[in-house]
């Protein structure tokens, strides 16, 4: 049996990385640290303890408390440490970012502290594209890019980035990295865009774009994106980092004006608000490393993962709602004060 540890778990990428891996790796067994911000969601994995009792284990805590996070590695030696967790909202960096090198930062040198000192066998740190910078009209991000991020958010990543690699290279520490592009899917917080426009949409609210909303990304479905990280954790090069992308270019307008399409709402909804300071203007990935070396390529069509996205939120309107409200912040005292 392999011990997994996997941080933020009860995240968007997280929960869904958690439920691929209970399903697809029989012989993974695995522990889900997190802290329970406020978009960390215990509710998304209340299942999984029960469907799969001798192989999931839920652990609350903050992976840059060392004590903790050292007490832990002490009880579970794993074998492989995903590490998912992190605050990722670019308009949250932006207001302050001092959380955000706490926990993209500090958080993951604890980690890797704790790695080299139990002897973990694989480290595999998620990034993100935003490391890169912004593209112009042409071109697609590549492993051999230099590093430029702008904004608070992606620069914490990139510090991260460069610290795994220092682990590497200093500590012979084995660690890889993937980076990825805009995800969608099942689970994902109200903030980001396609929830966000989804929820707005049902309650008939107006639909808040920035700019002229022709700012692009590749979107891939977290599905995707999860067997990728999978794909990685197993058969990728010690040191090296693995782009994962979705091939779908989109305008953000274009994903507005979709949304409303699919759930019948006008779009005079759309209300064009300030860009945001620094906005990036375009990402997209290069996965043709992954694909050579690994074999892993994206199945999911983003036209039917988006309608299949769409409708899981229409499924799942009590998840959000609660969400919302504010309530599912309060699901760990209800599930565990006084047991």
């Amino acid at each position: 049996m392999t011990k997994v540890l996997v941080t933020g778990g009860c995240g968007f990428i997280g929960t869904n990385l958690l439920h691929y891996i209970l399903e697809h790796r029989p012989d993974w067994e695995v522990v889900n640290l997190d802290l329970l911000t406020y978009a960390g969601n215990l509710e998304n994995t209340h299942a999984l303890a029960e469907r799969y009792p001798s192989r999931y284990t839920f652990a609350r805590g903050d992976i840059a408390d060392a004590a903790f996070v050292d007490a832990l590695f002490a009880q579970h030696r794993f074998s492989l440490v995903l590490n998912l967790a992190a605050e990722s909202h670019v308009d949250r960096s932006i207001e302050g970012a001092g959380v955000f090198i706490r926990t993209n930062v500090v958080g993951v040198q604890v980690l890797l502290d704790a790695a080299r000192k139990h002897r973990t066998d694989r480290f595999l740190q998620v990034s993100t594209d935003e490391v890169y910078g912004s593209l112009g009209s042409q071109g697609r991000f590549h492993e051999g890019l230099p590093l430029e991020p702008n904004s608070p958010y992606s620069a914490s990543k990139a510090a991260a980035d460069l610290l795994v690699r220092a682990y590497i290279h200093t500590h012979g520490l084995d660690a890889v990295i993937t980076r990825c592009s805009n995800n969608y899917g099942p689970y994902q917080f109200p903030e980001k865009l396609i929830p966000l426009m989804v929820v707005n949409a049902l309650n008939n609210r107006e639909l808040p774009v920035y700019g002229d909303g022709r700012n692009v990304r590749d979107w891939i479905h977290v599905e995707d994106h999860c067997r990728g990280i999978v794909a990685v954790a197993e058969k990728g090069v010690t040191g090296q980092a693995y782009n994962l992308g979705g091939d779908a270019e989109k305008e953000n307008i274009e994903i507005v004006r979709a949304i409303l399409g699919h759930l019948g709402r006008p779009e005079t909804l759309i209300r064009f608000v300030k860009d945001r300071p620094g906005h990036d203007f375009r990402y997209a990935m290069d996965h043709s490393k992954i694909t050579r070396e690994l074999g892993w390529t994206p199945e999911v069509d983003f036209a039917g993962g988006l309608s299949r996205t769409i409708d899981w939120y229409l499924d799942h309107r009590p998840w959000w709602e609660r969400i919302i409200s504010g309530d599912y912040q309060h699901y760990y005292e209800r599930m565990y004060t006084n047991r």
